[in-house]
């Protein structure tokens, strides 16, 4: 059998967890066009008969501006060391820029295989201008690198996109058992989903000011009972986050609760606090607190 750890590089945007969850054919991270969605490693289990392939999504590569884009970058940069492959996903949909060269040159500069997989191929009419997009990225690096080109969004291409992946792993015995798609917790999950409505509903600053907590999370035979903590960095976030009569508070809850319902299959009570922790982006305590820590 073929098993190995698969690393996602990538610049903001460019559908990492949107791949994910479509090898995987259910949600396990959150997805949105807003940079920043991911904010920690998370790993996606993929299985089959032909083996085992252990997905590592990592946030979008860029220039941190704070504590938390420190913490960002690293969680990008530690994931590469251990990988038996490494997925550079790129937006094929036009050539590459600063970013990718970047990444190329900074994180990607191993003895580790790496694929090169060009996303959003779906969105360019004309096959010469995929070609030359492609030629861009090719440039990059020294070594002839494979590439791929798919739509993660369609899923155009995936069955392709797995069988190279399992032609470049080792031999090895599964290290998760079948039915088992990722590690992460459900207060975890929780945490991310209420996020991801809060990103979804919101413009601006304030979907990057933000931060979730589960404060208490009880799971009984016929409910889930969760009290979760949203954290802002001012008082008019806070303003924003709560809506007129709580309106926009209540829209994210119920959005929020509907996804848990269908992950846990049964009904979820969700209540909801917005809290101000002012600029706890730029603070290691507060980073630690919303487990914004690098775990080795």
């Amino acid at each position: 059998m073929k098993i190995g750890f698969v690393t996602i590089i990538g610049r903001p945007n460019v559908g990492k967890s949107t791949l994910l969850n479509q090898v995987l054919g259910q949600k396990i991270v959150i997805a949105t066009d807003k940079a920043q969605t991911t904010r920690k490693r998370i790993k996606g289990i993929y299985t089959t008969e032909q083996g085992q392939i252990i997905f590592i999504d990592t946030p979008g590569v860029h220039k941190p501006l704070n504590k938390l884009g420190e913490f960002l970058l690293d969680e990008a940069k530690i994931s590469v060391p251990d990988a038996d492959l490494i997925i550079f996903l790129v937006d094929g949909s036009e050539p590459a820029g600063k970013g990718d060269r970047w990444i190329a040159e900074n994180i990607l500069k191993t003895n580790i295989p790496i694929l090169i997989v060009m996303n959003k191929v779906d969105k360019v009419k004309k096959p010469e201008k995929i070609e030359a997009n492609l030629l861009t990225y090719k440039t990059l690096f020294e070594k002839n690198l494979p590439i791929i080109k798919i739509s993660a969004k369609t899923g155009r291409n995936s069955d392709t996109l797995l069988k190279n992946i399992f032609k470049m792993l080792p031999e090895g015995e599964l290290l998760y058992p079948e039915d088992v798609v990722t590690e992460e917790s459900m207060r975890s999950v929780t945490e991310e989903i209420i996020r991801e409505k809060i990103l979804l509903n919101t413009s601006d600053e304030i979907p990057h000011s933000v931060a979730v907590k589960v404060e208490r999370y009880s799971e009984e035979e016929n409910i889930d009972k969760i009290y979760a903590s949203i954290f802002c960095e001012h008082k008019s976030q806070k303003g924003i986050l709560i809506g007129k009569g709580g309106s926009l508070l209540k829209k994210i809850g119920t959005e929020a609760r509907l996804d848990l319902e269908k992950i846990t299959e049964k009904k979820v009570f969700l209540a909801l606090e917005v809290k101000v922790e002012k600029d706890w982006r730029k603070k290691e305590k507060a980073l630690k607190n919303f487990g914004y820590e690098q775990e080795n």
